[in-house]
């Protein structure tokens, strides 16, 4: 365990991160609007240098290696936030959320991530301090997650076939339409869900199955809960304003997803070899900042020859 991350440390550390997301939703973001360019460079700059900021804290008050060890872990779910983006570009196009209120599904969408990836967390750590050879599975698992990753052509949202969307269907009452930011509207005595929450249930689930990928990746650099939990946290808060900065050209980094399958695999054998060799911290950080450096210098350099834009979310067709 870390030395000095006590239960204030951990009340303190969410009682932050829950005042910067109200600050967020009800001052920056009070009324619905499309974000700009602009506005999503700037507040990915503030997350980044918050996350740096943390960072230099950690080295200056735990160490060397525990910095070296949250950098990385925060490297690797950066990266693998921006592939999630392609994803979420591809939810919200498929149901024509308005650029509007696409904010406020991401911004409910982030708090659902941190709570389940907190429980991921906290039983992942649990099973790792009680039975030592789950992190071979782990490392298998990656190691099978990134050939499935090197090997998918292209990915897309069937929103008719989605399973989460015909259970919420079939459970809740739907309207027909948005209803501007509601997720929820009455009708006389009925409260009816409306597609802006079906959108943001399909969000959840999405990203429940990043978790599932990604937060063993980071076991593979250490096992204690502290930088785990943290380096998520702040590699999840900028995922607002990353999409919104990347929505219209993260399909141009067409060699990320090869980028990011090497590196699974990277941290997968890391795993399965750790009774043999325990790869450095700097050696570790090196090898992932330079493959996906290489994947996205190489997408810019040589890109697609025909390379499809997606369309803007408020012209997309219905998912109705």
């Amino acid at each position: 365990m870390v030395e000095g991350v006590g239960p204030w440390f951990w009340i303190g550390f969410n009682v932050l991160v829950l005042a910067l997301l109200a600050l967020d939703l009800f001052v920056f973001h009070r009324k619905p609007h499309e974000v700009s360019l602009r506005e999503a460079g700037v507040f990915s700059a503030f997350w980044i240098l918050l996350a740096l900021v943390f960072n230099a804290g950690v080295f200056h008050f735990m160490g060397r290696q525990v910095g070296l060890e949250w950098l990385t872990g925060y490297l690797i779910e950066k990266s693998l936030s921006v592939d999630n983006i392609f994803v979420f570009v591809l939810i919200l196009t498929a149901f024509a959320v308005p650029t509007a209120y696409q904010h406020r599904v991401l911004f409910w969408g982030v708090l659902g991530a941190l709570v389940m990836r907190l429980a991921l967390i906290l039983a992942g750590a649990f099973l790792l301090e009680r039975f030592q050879w789950i992190i071979y599975v782990f490392g298998a698992f990656l190691v099978f997650t990134g050939i499935r990753m090197a090997r998918e052509q292209e990915r897309h949202v069937d929103v008719e076939a989605n399973a989460v969307v015909r259970l919420a269907r079939k459970i809740l009452p739907i309207t027909s339409d948005y209803r501007g930011p509601a997720f929820f509207v009455r009708e006389g005595a009925r409260r009816l869900a409306t597609p802006l929450f079906v959108a943001l249930l399909v969000v959840e689930i999405t990203d429940l199955v990043f978790a599932v990928d990604s937060i063993p990746a980071i076991f593979a650099v250490t096992k204690e809960p502290f930088i785990v939990y943290t380096s998520n946290v702040f590699a999840i808060l900028g995922l607002r304003s990353l999409y919104f900065l990347l929505a219209g050209v993260v399909e141009r980094f067409h060699l990320l997803k090869l980028g990011l399958a090497i590196v699974l695999v990277f941290v997968g054998v890391k795993m399965l070899v750790v009774d043999l060799y325990k790869a450095p911290i700097v050696l570790s950080l090196g090898f992932i900042a330079l493959v996906l450096t290489l994947a996205v210098v190489g997408s810019l350099l040589f890109p697609k020859a025909t390379e499809a834009q997606l369309p803007h979310p408020d012209h997309a067709p219905t998912g109705e």
